[in-house]
C-alpha cells in the first residue's frame, strides 16, 4: 500500500490504552512508510510518549460530563490540519466516535456499541458482540477490516521516559517486590487479611516488600486497613508524576496486584508479575494476554454469574478470597528463580 497517515484514539482508562499496543504495532507493520499518530486523554499520553514508532502523541484534557472546547478545539483543528487517511477509534465511545469525525480522516474504523453517533461519525463499523472478548484479540480482529495482519509479536509494551531514568531515583532498595494492593472495582481486590498474611510470609522468608495504592480516598482507606494489620510494612510514597511512577515500577524486583492499570503497566515494561485474576470479566478480558504462571486465578463466585456490572461483591465466599497467601508466595519463589533472583 502506499505510505498513509493514520491515526488511533483510545478514549478509556489507563490500563485500556496498554492494550492497544500490539494493534499500534500491528498498524506501524502494514504502514511501515506512514505515520501512526495516537490521540489520548492527557492522563494517559505518559504510556505510550516513548514508543519510538508512534511519530505524535495528542493528549486531549478530558473531565468526565464536560468538553473542555476552549482547550480542545485549538487540538481538533490541528488535527484536521494533519489530513489523515483513516482513523481507528479501539474504544468505540461517544466521545471516540466525535473526535473520529472531528479528525477529518476519509476512513473512520471502530467497533459498534449501537449507539446514534456511531452510525453518524464512522464509515465502518464492526459489531461488538461479533468482536472476542480478550481486549488485545479483540483490538486486532477490527484491523481485519482495514487487512491489517497480526504484528510480529503481541506483547504489551510501554517505555519510560530516559531523562526521568537520570534523575528519578526508585524509593525503595533493589529486589524490592511491590505490591499494589487496589484497583478500581473492590470485586477484584484481595483481601487485606490476605495481604497481610502474604506480607508477613514473604518477610520470614526473606524477601523485601512495598505497598502501594492509588491515591483516591477509598483505596487510601483499604491500603488503612492492611497497614492497622502489619503497621511494619512500608508503602510506596506518591509519586509526582505518571512518568515518575513508572520509572520506580521498572526497577521492581516483581510486581503483585489485581487487575489494574499498575498491572498492566509492569508487564509491558518487562517486570515480572504475579496477577490475582478472580472476576470473570478479568478472566475473559484481560488474562488471555497472560501466561499461566503469571495469573493465578480465583474460584468461580456467584455475584460474577448474577452482574458483572456491580462494583462490590455481597457474597459470603467472594473469589478473591479464594486466593492463599501461601499460593502466591510459592508463585513470586518460581517467577524470581526464573529470573534468576
Amino acid at each position: 500500500m502506499n505510505p498513509q497517515k493514520i491515526l488511533a484514539l483510545q478514549f478509556k482508562y489507563l490500563g485500556d490504552a496498554v492494550f492497544i499496543t500490539p494493534a499500534l504495532r500491528a498498524l506501524k507493520e502494514f504502514n511501515p512508510a506512514g505515520e501512526l499518530h495516537v490521540l489520548v486523554p492527557a492522563e494517559v499520553a505518559p504510556l505510550l510518549k516513548n514508543l519510538p514508532w508512534i511519530i505524535k502523541i495528542w493528549p486531549l484534557p478530558r473531565t468526565r460530563g464536560q468538553a473542555r472546547l476552549r482547550e480542545t478545539w485549538p487540538i481538533i483543528r490541528s488535527l484536521r490540519r494533519e489530513k489523515f487517511d483513516r482513523a481507528v477509534d479501539f474504544g468505540g465511545n461517544d466521545r471516540g466516535a466525535i473526535l473520529s469525525y472531528l479528525s477529518g480522516a476519509k476512513i473512520r474504523l471502530a467497533p459498534d456499541h449501537h449507539r446514534l453517533l456511531a452510525k453518524m461519525c464512522y464509515t465502518q463499523k464492526i459489531a461488538d458482540e461479533q468482536l472476542p472478548a480478550s481486549w488485545v484479540r479483540r483490538h486486532l480482529q477490527l484491523l481485519e477490516a482495514w487487512n491489517v495482519r497480526p504484528p510480529s509479536s503481541t506483547r504489551l509494551e510501554i517505555a519510560t521516559d530516559p531523562a526521568l531514568e537520570k534523575s528519578a531515583a526508585a524509593p525503595f532498595p533493589p529486589g524490592t517486590i511491590l505490591c499494589h494492593v487496589t484497583t478500581s472495582n473492590d470485586r477484584k481486590q484481595w483481601p487485606p487479611q490476605s495481604w497481610a498474611t502474604f506480607y508477613q510470609l514473604a518477610r520470614a522468608a526473606g524477601w523485601h516488600l512495598v505497598f502501594s495504592t492509588g491515591p483516591n480516598p477509598r483505596e487510601q482507606d483499604f491500603l488503612a486497613q492492611i497497614k492497622r494489620l502489619v503497621p511494619d510494612a512500608p508503602v510506596l510514597p506518591t509519586s509526582k508524576s505518571l512518568d515518575e511512577f513508572l520509572v520506580w515500577l521498572r526497577h521492581a524486583a516483581a510486581f503483585i496486584s489485581g487487575d489494574t492499570g499498575p498491572f498492566h503497566f509492569a508487564t509491558a515494561l518487562g517486570v515480572p508479575v504475579v496477577g490475582l485474576f478472580g472476576t470473570g470479566d478479568s478472566l475473559a478480558r484481560s488474562a488471555p494476554v497472560y501466561l499461566p504462571a503469571q495469573i493465578i486465578a480465583a474460584a468461580d463466585c456467584a455475584c460474577d454469574r448474577l452482574n458483572k456490572n456491580i462494583s462490590t461483591c455481597d457474597e459470603a465466599n467472594p473469589c478473591m478470597g479464594t486466593i492463599k497467601p501461601a499460593q502466591v508466595l510459592a508463585r513470586l519463589k518460581e517467577i524470581l528463580a526464573q529470573q534468576g533472583g
